[in-house]
């Protein structure tokens, strides 16, 4: 079983099956609006930057029935409602949303993380987790709130004050100054990157919690790195890499990883939507022997 690190422990519970305390997810939660559905919808094709015309190619209907619907002349069914949002791409949350403001019940779930019904879930993210140490890996939801980490993810975060680790978010305990981003090597690079890909996953969600963390973790000054030493300038990379590695200094010695981040394909549940594992792959042979030699925490 993977090891849910002590420093860890929050109001999330870890991902194990017989864990002694949980506590349910609380994730992001959609603000009730009297907005009607179809204005709602025409944000979301606006979001896209798709025409009516092409919206209704897309979802077999008509212009002038998308028209109708995000005017509030016409009422649209259930089925399309689904549909509309499927070819929009809107998230899990948001669809139920959706389906509120056109008067119909919501149809995905949002189960508890620890409750029965994910227990199958909870059991394969467990068993994923050990089988990929040493090499660190960490499971997070919408708000990157870190919901458990296996031993490997333990090495990086180790020393890291507890206020970062209280209630952990991932990018907080990247980028903060007190946190990992005096330790990594390429921090512009990679700050740069974390910070895009929030950019995106804001410009795809609704997010005000996600807008909010973008704010406040942009904000955090960029000091303290080795490249904010040196001047601005980063140390050139000893390899070709494949991909942006993450270059971090753990115990002494630089590591170099890339990273890979897992969904779930079409979920029915707006907890398992969203989802996500994070893991980081050795970008080079002595990143990979280093982990495989030294002690794991736990």
């Amino acid at each position: 079983m993977p090891v849910a690190l002590p420093t860890l422990r929050s109001r999330y519970p870890p991902l194990v099956v017989n864990t002694a305390d949980s506590a349910t997810v609380c994730g992001m939660t959609t603000v009730a609006t009297v907005t009607g559905v179809g204005a709602l919808l025409r944000e979301w094709r606006e979001r896209r930057r798709l025409s009516q015309l092409e919206l209704a190619l897309r979802a077999d209907s008509s212009a002038r029935h998308i028209s109708f619907v995000e005017t509030g002349r016409s009422r649209p069914s259930e089925e399309m409602v689904l549909r509309l949002a499927e070819h929009l791409d809107v998230p899990v949350r948001e669809r139920n949303a959706l389906l509120l403001a056109a008067g119909y019940a919501p149809r995905y779930t949002e189960s508890a993380l620890d409750g029965p019904e994910l227990g199958p879930l909870r059991e394969g993210i467990d068993r994923l987790l050990a089988g990929y140490d040493p090499y660190p890996a960490v499971v997070v939801d919408g708000s990157y709130a870190v919901l458990a980490a296996n031993r490997g993810a333990g090495l990086l975060l180790d020393g890291l004050p507890g206020h970062l680790l209280e209630q952990p978010n991932a990018m907080r305990i990247t980028l903060h100054p007190e946190g990992l981003a005096p330790r990594i090597r390429n921090l512009r690079e990679w700050r740069g990157h974390l910070l895009a890909q929030m950019e995106r996953q804001i410009a795809l969600d609704r997010s005000e919690l996600l807008r909010r963390l973008y704010e406040e973790v942009a904000a955090y000054p960029v000091a303290g790195g080795r490249d904010a030493a040196d001047g601005g300038r980063e140390e050139p990379e000893p390899y070709p890499y494949f991909a942006l590695p993450l270059r971090i200094e753990v115990a002494g010695r630089v590591l170099s990883f890339v990273s890979s981040i897992s969904t779930f394909n079409t979920p029915m549940d707006v907890t398992v939507a969203e989802l996500a594992i994070e893991t980081f792959l050795p970008a080079d042979a002595a990143t990979a022997a280093f982990l495989r030699s030294v002690p794991l925490p736990g």
